[in-house]
């Protein structure tokens, strides 16, 4: 087993709970974790406990009120009058008891990855619990209270003025993230995403390029509706290769939301689980060629909690840490542990069976090759140097 990899896990990630009836369910970190283990990926020695994050942490992106006002609001019985103004109290955004201290415990279990790896004790490390990236500096959104991406990306700055190649492939555009480093050379921000005309945050348009010294290092792939996995693959590969080989990083990070898998509730993408093999797979291999193996990963949007993250984030773990899987039958314990708890049928096998094909398959594909060819035009790509 390779020990070159760390999971940044504990149940108390699960504290992140917003009501019963929220589609962001921390739950689906302990059924990961127990697939995982069932499959015999994880020893003691590979995790570590996530701490909290400080508020000088927090403050590398968050403003100082809204920090304490996260603290204050999660101390209250009842919510306070300025929740709105905040974000807070919202649909998206509930209000909750002790949210800044469960907020900031999935920020620092991302500094404790960025730490492991940029301090040498792993080349790589997966904090599941983050991807939190819609969060603004002062302000909560879609499900996220503090942004534990941009925190991670601003701490790399300050500690090891590190070039970053943050690398977004949830269904839902990484708003928060780009708009927090839209004028930094030294970050670039790739997101590929289902486009803004049907799903939150209605942003990511291939005219968000960056701005001033930054321009060009923000790169946005907005996808068509029910793209499937060979387009979708196609866009990332490309993109990605050439992006990270012109921008050369000295760390990458990607965030790894799962929710373009065709079982979620909340988007429109097609996907099945071959890709959640094969994006990590090709940052792996970028973070070898080009920053020392230096590989930072979070997870972020996924809301089929019982039949995709656990699968989709095992397949994340079992690449960065060397183990890997082919598709069969899954672990017959974690069936029958799971399997009473949800009135879903569970995937009985890793990889999915193939999915009907959506009709307007070749015009999907098409309309994502001139995507990304104008996602192209303005992005730091070796052709480009």
């Amino acid at each position: 087993m390779s020990r070159n990899a760390r999971l940044i896990y504990s149940p108390d990630y699960t504290t992140y709970y917003f009501n019963d009836d929220h589609p962001f369910n921390q739950r689906r970190l302990l059924l990961m974790h127990d697939l995982m283990s069932s499959y015999g990926l994880l020893a003691e020695s590979d995790i570590i406990a996530p701490r909290m994050a400080t508020d000088e942490e927090l403050a590398l992106v968050h403003d100082a009120r809204y920090i304490q006002f996260v603290r204050d609001q999660g101390h209250s019985k009842k919510e306070l009058p300025q929740a709105a103004s905040y974000g807070l109290g919202t649909e998206d955004v509930p209000c909750f008891q002790n949210m800044h201290e469960s907020a900031a415990l999935i920020v620092g279990g991302t500094l404790n990855a960025v730490d492991a790896v940029m301090k040498g004790q792993a080349e790589h490390a997966f904090n599941p619990a983050g991807g939190l990236h819609h969060a603004f500096r002062g302000r909560a959104s879609g499900f996220c209270i503090y942004n534990d991406c941009s925190v991670a990306i601003a701490y790399l700055r300050k500690h090891w003025n590190a070039r970053v190649m943050y690398i977004d492939t949830d269904a839902h555009h990484g708003d928060g993230v780009q708009w927090a480093f839209y004028d930094d050379p030294n970050v670039l921000t790739v997101s590929i995403h289902e486009t803004g005309k049907y799903l939150f945050p209605g942003t990511g348009n291939l005219s968000e390029r960056g701005d001033g010294s930054g321009y060009g290092f923000s790169v946005n792939v907005p996808l068509d509706a029910f793209t499937e996995d060979d387009s979708f693959l196609e866009v990332y590969g490309e993109l990605v290769s050439k992006l990270a080989r012109g921008f050369k990083p000295d760390v990458i990070l990607t965030q790894n939301g799962c929710d373009a898998h065709t079982f979620d509730p909340l988007t429109h993408l097609s996907c099945s689980m071959r890709i959640y093999q094969d994006i990590p797979r090709l940052a792996h291999r970028l973070a070898h060629e080009l920053c020392d193996g230096r590989w930072i990963a979070v997870g972020g949007g996924g809301y089929d909690i019982w039949r995709v993250v656990p699968r989709a984030w095992t397949l994340v773990w079992s690449e960065m840490s060397d183990q890997p899987l082919e598709d069969g039958d899954l672990p017959s314990g974690w069936l029958k542990r799971w399997q009473p708890q949800t009135d879903l049928p569970l995937p009985t096998r890793l990889f999915d069976e193939p999915f009907p094909a959506i009709p307007r398959r070749a015009e999907i594909t098409e309309k994502n090759r001139i995507t990304l060819e104008r996602a192209m035009m303005y992005a730091p790509t070796e052709a480009s140097k």
